[in-house]
């Protein structure tokens, strides 16, 4: 299992999509997000190429440490390294997260998307720090994705880890209580702040979403 200092919250985790912009500035929105409560931001890039996408990821490094918000890169191990970066996001067709475990070492983050019990016990085995639960509900952010596991798949992947999970596809605040209840550690969101007119107030509606559906599994298991 990773070894990550300092402690990381995972209840907030913004994935960026410069493609939701809609001509508003990416990093505005996602400063926006941060001061709203999101609490972890992974940087998503298909399309740049390496050194425009570490050039971006510096910057949003530098803009996230203001608010001392760790980040996140999705998929490129070499550009997480390169821009000093908390972390890398491994798909299952990415670098395998016992070899980014030895790459990266065990001071930064290694988080790893699964859509299966059999995906999730190999990656906490090989050493990852949480992972990503994708999709839970179906959505139309990404479509290369498995079939939507739902919360009874989520249910499945918390009873066989220990691992944080965070769930992730079609969350919105309506939902989130649900996602919660079912396991998840924190939430992932893509449009749902990133294409919102006030990305602030739309974190802040999924933070006190989580926060009060936290409440009541407590208040559940004391009862």
């Amino acid at each position: 299992m990773g070894t990550v200092s300092p402690p990381v919250d995972y209840t907030l985790y913004l994935v960026t999509d410069r493609g939701l912009a809609a001509g508003r500035s990416f990093e505005d929105i996602v400063r926006e997000g941060v001061e709203g409560g999101v609490t972890l931001v992974q940087l998503r890039e298909k399309d740049l190429a390496v050194r425009d996408f570490v050039a971006c990821a510096v910057a949003l490094r530098n803009l996230l440490g203001e608010y001392r918000v760790p980040l996140i890169v999705n998929d490129r191990v070499d550009v997480a390294l390169a821009c000093g970066a908390a972390g890398v996001h491994l798909g299952q067709d990415d670098m395998d997260c016992a070899s980014a475990r030895r790459i990266v070492g065990r001071g930064r983050i290694v988080g790893v998307s699964v859509s299966c019990v059999e995906e999730a016990v190999k990656a906490e085995a090989q050493g990852a720090d949480y992972l990503g639960v994708s999709p839970v509900f179906s959505t139309p952010t990404k479509t290369d994705t498995p079939p939507a596991v739902g919360l009874e798949g989520l249910r499945a992947i918390r009873m066989a880890v220990r691992l944080p999970l965070v769930a992730i596809g079609g969350i919105k605040a309506e939902n989130a209580a649900d996602v919660i209840r079912a396991g998840a550690d924190g939430l992932a969101v893509v449009s749902a702040i990133m294409a919102c007119p006030e990305p602030r107030v739309a974190a802040r509606t999924l933070k006190a979403a989580i926060a009060e559906a936290r409440a009541r599994v407590r208040t559940a298991r004391i009862g």
